[in-house]
C-alpha cells in the first residue's frame, strides 16, 4: 500500500465539544479545590479571550486550561503581576505557536516547569528557552528560600520575552472570523435550546 504525501493527510483531531470540556473543567476545579484561584467560569472567559486574540477554539485553550489546573503550584494570588495561572495559560499558547507545537504538550510542559521550577527549566531549555547561568541560580535560590512565586515569575518573564504575542501574530484574519463565527452559532445554540 502506498501512503498519501504528508500534505495531503488531514489531521483526524477534532475540536471537544463545549458542554464536555466545561465538564471536566467542574471537574477538576473540584478535585484541586480550587488551588488554581481560579473558578470554571473565570478559566472559560479567559480561554474566550485568548481564542479571540489567537483564532484558535476556546474549547481547544479551555481543554489545555483544564491541564494546567491539575499543577496546584500554579495559581492566580493577590497582587499586581501575581495572576500566575492566568499569566501562563496565555504563555503556553504563545510558546505553542512560536515552536509549532501542540498546545497540550506545551500546557504540561510549562505547568511541571512553574509547579517544580528547578526541575522544569531543564525541561524548557530542552524545549527552546533559552535560560542563563544567572536565571537559573536565581530560580534555584528563590525556591531554596520558598519564594517559589519569585522563580515562577521570572520563568514566565523569559517565555514573554521569547514568544510573547506569537499567538496572536500567528493568527490570520480568517483563523479569528472562524471561531467568532463557531462561538456566536455556539452562543445562538444555547439560546434556543431548552
Amino acid at each position: 500500500t502506498s501512503e498519501l504525501p504528508a500534505s495531503l493527510v488531514v489531521p483526524t483531531t477534532t475540536t471537544p465539544s463545549d458542554d464536555r470540556v466545561a465538564a471536566l473543567t467542574e471537574a477538576v476545579v473540584k478535585s484541586t479545590g480550587q488551588a488554581a484561584g481560579v473558578s470554571a467560569d473565570q478559566l472559560g472567559d479567559l480561554a474566550g479571550r485568548l481564542s479571540s486574540l489567537s483564532g484558535i477554539d476556546d474549547e481547544v485553550i479551555q481543554s489545555a486550561g483544564n491541564v494546567l489546573l491539575t499543577f496546584t503550584n500554579v495559581k492566580n494570588g493577590v497582587g499586581e503581576g501575581n495572576d500566575v495561572f492566568n499569566q501562563a495559560a496565555e504563555a503556553a499558547l504563545n510558546m505553542s505557536a512560536a515552536l509549532g507545537t501542540d498546545l497540550q504538550g506545551s500546557t504540561l510542559q510549562l505547568g511541571k516547569a512553574l509547579n517544580d521550577p528547578i526541575k522544569g527549566i531543564t525541561a524548557l531549555s530542552r524545549a527552546g528557552v533559552s535560560f542563563t547561568e544567572q536565571q537559573k541560580e536565581q530560580i534555584k535560590t528563590m525556591v531554596a528560600s520558598g519564594d517559589t512565586l519569585g522563580a515562577q515569575k521570572l520563568i514566565l518573564s523569559e517565555l514573554n520575552k521569547e514568544f510573547a504575542g506569537a499567538a496572536e501574530a500567528a493568527a490570520s484574519p480568517l483563523d479569528k472570523l472562524k471561531v467568532a463565527w463557531g462561538n456566536l452559532q455556539e452562543t445562538l445554540g444555547t439560546a434556543i435550546m431548552p
